[in-house]
């Protein structure tokens, strides 16, 4: 897959809508997954899920994607939610914006189910900055997806909620993956890993 020009790889693109950013004690409240095949963004087979927490959710998170306690009461439990994502990560490399944070939360939710997350990783955080779309940003903070998305042309799908924040990465994937001139799936990676956090 990886050594594949990247127009002919399949990705799944992630989005994690969650009840903070304690990588190690908060948990998943909703997730958007969008593949991408061929080139193509299949927004039709796109996938949205609420998810009922193991944790409270905080008031910053709360102001962020709107979720409330009282919306997630009759979502099902990451067990019985994730293995539709779990299905749809199997063969396809998955992307994510500041994909640092989604790898941490996916690891930890997924471990449970048997899934380990192995396989190789695109960040299109990690692509603005090779890009040189990521200056005026300070040290230690990721690039704004829907900044990036405006500043490429893109308009930005529904910011803050899962599936909409997939369908713009996705969507980001695909202009940056042209501008960077890749040409396999592999060169997506290794660029990611270059301009990753703190590099």
């Amino acid at each position: 897959m990886l050594g594949r020009p990247w127009r002919e790889a399949e990705f799944c693109v992630v989005d994690l809508e969650t009840t903070g950013l304690d990588l190690r004690r908060d948990s998943i409240v909703s997730f958007g997954a969008v593949r991408v095949v061929s080139g193509r963004v299949q927004a039709g087979q796109a996938v949205y899920q609420i998810v009922r927490p193991e944790t409270q959710i905080s008031v910053p998170a709360v102001r962020i994607h709107g979720l409330r306690p009282a919306d997630l009461a009759g979502a099902p439990p990451a067990a019985a939610a994730l293995p539709v994502l779990a299905s749809l990560l199997d063969g396809r490399i998955l992307v994510a914006h500041a994909a640092w944070i989604e790898q941490a939360f996916l690891s930890r939710a997924l471990r449970p189910l048997g899934v380990r997350l192995g396989g190789p990783v695109i960040d299109t955080a990690a692509l603005t900055r090779a890009a040189g779309l990521a200056r005026g940003v300070p040290p230690g903070q990721e690039p704004s997806l829907e900044a990036t998305a405006v500043a490429v042309g893109l308009q930005p799908h529904d910011p803050h909620n899962a599936l909409g924040d997939a369908l713009t990465t996705a969507e980001l994937l695909l202009v940056l993956a042209s501008r960077l001139g890749a040409v396999t799936a592999a060169d997506l990676a290794a660029i990611s890993a270059r301009h990753g956090p703190g590099r």
